[in-house]
């Protein structure tokens, strides 16, 4: 009977299993037995699809364990996972059966220890360095006087108490301030949207546009602060058009802002401080320097002025500028009157020698034969082509007269305006307007009187002014009897009537 019956096989009676029904059942295994899960390792490949999940390794010296971070987790992490970073995750332990492997779902991600996060804060600041976001020559200078302020702090803490109350000490302004978050997951955006939302408002909205920016913190742990260190918050503060002084922990406290804005604080009371100057300090130095100023102009008039008194030194005096002029015009007045007769005497010879051809008796014998020309040009004439051309002669002799009387009023108008001018000149020259100028005309017994001794052997004295004469009888000392001004005699043909001036 029992080699009737066979031996029955190993596993004969073990159920059989799906490959889908096997997967499911170790998905509730493994999720079942570890549920959320806290991992520390140090993170490996890092990819990010296209659908916007987030695949990566968290490993360490034996192992490799699978990790990803779906497209609704990633936007949540306060830290996004770096090649070779130090990481502490925490997820769901779970399995991917399509490639029969298990995978960590993570939905935080914090780095292990200080040390991690400032060796991945170096590393950000080489790469920004690198894009020459630390230079110093891309850095913009502050405004001395800022009218409007804004500030990127929370409302809530003594930061901006401390900032409003320094800029109300040291020169009121008109402040702005954009609340954000200053630590945890929604520090880092929120500060760079406070930083770009102030470049894009435009000067004459709604609300003023700010002269300077200053984001503020308090101290804190390198945690605390990390926010501060965010690449999207560096590179928001390099592209600030507005200048941006960062004011973030105490003074041993470094983010990566501080790098990128164009001054750094130690604290934010010092970076109000360096917002604006002192009212009063102001005030005293404006004041100084306009004492300066007027102690410069005072200098400057002084200094001028003796330059001007040195230069005239050696300018000639005005009276001696007229003594030539004056004493040519003394020589002029002693000739003209004989110039005037030696003209007047070679006029009348040439005018002697013209009229001497024009006798009577020559005139008569040049018109006898015009005459008998005219006459027997008379008897040949017809009376009627007389009549005719005397009448055009007539009509043409009336235009021609009445051209010539315009020509002679406007040519004697042209005359009698030179005569004037003439006349005015020959005034100007003569001695009654030297008269005008204080100069006197000494006569004794009639005749001009030039020199001290003539003056003495006459036996009376007149002295002619500009408004009239005085006579003087004897030597002068008798009484003095003034005289209505006479009208000018007429020169005599020896000398003419000129006068001494005195």
């Amino acid at each position: 009977m029992s080699d009737l019956i066979d031996d029955p096989q190993p596993g004969e009676n073990a159920p059989e299993f799906t490959v889908s029904e096997i997967s499911g059942a170790l998905k509730k295994t493994i999720e079942g037995a570890f549920g959320r899960v806290r991992v520390r390792g140090e993170v490996g490949r890092v990819m990010l699809a296209r659908s916007g999940h987030l695949y990566f390794d968290v490993k360490d010296d034996r192992s490799v364990l699978a990790a990803v971070s779906w497209k609704g987790q990633v936007s949540r992490l306060s830290i996004k996972p770096e090649e070779g970073m130090e990481v502490i995750v925490t997820g769901k332990l779970t399995t991917f059966g399509s490639q029969s492997k298990y995978q960590l779902n993570v939905d935080d991600v914090v780095v292990a220890g200080e040390g991690a996060l400032m060796a991945m804060l170096e590393k950000r600041k080489k790469t920004l360095a690198a894009e020459g976001l630390f230079a110093p020559e891309r850095k913009k200078k502050l405004p001395f006087l800022p009218e409007v302020i804004g500030v990127v702090t929370s409302p809530s803490g003594a930061v901006i108490r401390d900032i409003l109350h320094r800029l109300r000490d040291r020169f009121p302004r008109k402040v702005l301030i954009w609340p954000v978050a200053v630590q945890g997951e929604a520090c880092a955006p929120q500060v760079a949207a406070a930083i770009e939302g102030f470049n894009r408002m435009q000067p004459g909205g709604a609300l003023p546009r700010p002269d300077l920016l200053i984001v503020a913190r308090g101290g804190g742990s390198i945690e605390d602060l990390w926010g501060f260190n965010e690449e999207i918050v560096a590179r928001a503060a390099a592209a600030s058009d507005i200048p941006l002084i960062s004011a973030v922990g105490h003074e041993t406290d470094t983010t990566l802002i501080d790098y990128v804005s164009d001054l750094r604080a130690p604290t934010p009371t010092a970076a109000a401080e360096h917002a604006v100057p002192v009212r009063l300090e102001l005030l005293a130095w404006t004041e100084e320097q306009g004492t300066r100023l007027t102690r410069s102009l005072e200098q400057a008039l002084t200094q001028r002025g003796q330059r001007l008194r040195d230069v005239a030194r050696a300018l000639p005096r005005p009276e001696a500028l007229l003594d030539t002029p004056r004493q040519r015009l003394d020589a002029a007045s002693h000739k003209l009157p004989s110039a005037l007769r030696s003209m007047t005497q070679v006029r009348r010879v040439k005018l002697t020698e013209a009229s001497a051809g024009l006798r009577p008796r020559v005139l008569t014998a040049r018109l006898a034969p015009m005459r008998d020309r005219l006459n027997m040009a008379s008897a040949r004439l017809d009376p009627d082509r007389i009549t005719d051309a005397n009448k055009r002669r007539t009509v043409e002799i009336t235009g021609l007269s009445a051209r010539l009387d315009r020509a002679f009023l406007a040519n004697t108008k042209r005359h009698e305006d030179r005569l004037t001018s003439l006349e005015r000149m020959r005034q100007t020259l003569g001695y009654t307007e030297t008269l005008k100028r204080g100069y006197a005309v000494v006569r004794g017994d009639g005749d001009v009187v030039t020199n001290q001794a003539a003056a003495a052997k006459a036996k009376a004295l007149e002295i002619e002014f500009a408004d009239g004469r005085l006579a003087l009888d004897g030597s002068g000392t008798s009484a003095v009897k003034p005289i209505k001004p006479a009208t000018k005699p007429k020169p005599k043909k020896d000398a003419p009537d000129q006068g001494s001036l005195f």
